[in-house]
């Protein structure tokens, strides 16, 4: 019984010593793998310190930016999307029309060569933003709709655009419909917008013909003002008569045709009969600036003829005056 407990022991006591002895050697090896070969510090040391780093910021969007963007017809759209910390996502441009992803980057995938993609890097005191343009050339009519901006988040991040794209229209002022009395001028005025370039030529018809300014009629005469944002033509016949009753229509090169349909009526006063807003007031202040033309200029020394010459070139620049504050306002 004796030998028994003593070998028990022995056995025992060499468990214990080579457990320590493994012990012992786990901790050595322990200590040498806690160290960083490069460092002299304890992994944990390391690990705590890596707790203490920053997160990087999720990528967003500038709101602020309009989101509705009109463009002209056969000009170049441009939609910017700025972003924010975007980091290692990419921005991509999808149309949602036909949900067609065009860029993404800098780089296209659609075969219509209309589409590109341009690209603003981060640049000084903004270098936290970046620009990412989806540019679409000669824009037409089908290019108009939404546009969705993406980031190649999880979840996506998405911000919509809307693409507006304008035709040039053409409009006869006081349409649709137009009475002036028998003698009077009738003044017709066409305002052309939404044009990228003033109209190249602007033709007037009557009762669907070629309007003749060298008729035998005579007293038909066209004045053309382009500008940038509008373009106007007045047509002017004097000493209207019934015979002049009629469709008129205004045909610009680049835009829609515009008509209105004229009464020359006998027996009223032009002003009564006007309608639109234009007729009155042009009417009126011809009749003004003629009578003071007649009162003021001497008429021993002109002849009638010549007043009423002069009467008319300022009732043409009043009429033209009055037009274009109307246009602007």
């Amino acid at each position: 019984m004796a030998l028994r407990w003593q070998a028990r022991l022995s056995i025992a006591a060499i468990l214990v010593i080579c457990t320590e002895d493994t012990l012992s050697l786990n901790d050595g090896t322990m200590e040498k793998l806690e160290r960083h070969p490069n460092q002299g510090r304890p992994r944990q040391q390391m690990i705590d310190h890596s707790i203490g780093l920053k997160t990087k910021p999720e990528p967003t969007f500038d709101f602020t930016q309009p989101t509705n963007v009109t463009a002209l017809i056969g000009k170049t759209a441009y939609l910017t999307c700025r972003v924010r910390h975007l980091g290692n996502k990419t921005v991509s441009w999808v149309r949602l029309r036909d949900i067609h992803i065009l860029t993404t980057g800098a780089y296209t995938y659609t075969s219509d060569q209309r589409f590109q993609a341009l690209h603003r890097p981060n640049n000084g005191q903004n270098s936290e933003w970046s620009e990412w343009t989806l540019c679409i050339k000669w824009a037409q009519e089908r290019d108009q709709g939404i546009y969705d901006c993406q980031i190649s988040t999880i979840p996506l991040k998405s911000h919509q655009f809307y693409l507006n794209v304008v035709v040039p229209t053409a409009t006869i002022l006081g349409g649709p419909e137009l009475y002036v009395g028998a003698g009077s001028t009738i003044n017709l005025t066409c305002a052309i917008r939404f044009s990228s370039e003033p109209p190249a030529y602007i033709f007037w018809y009557y009762d669907g013909k070629v309007l003749s300014y060298d008729s035998p009629r005579g007293g038909v005469s066209v004045i053309t003002e382009k500008g940038t944002d509008v373009t106007t033509s007045w047509l002017l016949i004097q000493t209207a008569a019934p015979s002049d009753s009629g469709e008129y229509s205004c045909k610009p090169s680049n835009a829609n045709t515009a008509s209105i349909r004229v009464h020359v009526v006998n027996g009223e006063r032009p002003e009564a009969m006007q309608t639109g807003t234009a007729g009155p007031i042009l009417s009126s202040s011809c009749l003004m600036v003629s009578l003071i033309i007649l009162d003021e200029i001497d008429i021993k020394i002109l002849k009638i003829k010549k007043i009423i010459n002069v009467a008319f070139e300022i009732c043409l620049i009043v009429i033209i005056v009055i037009t274009l504050d109307e246009l602007n306002t």
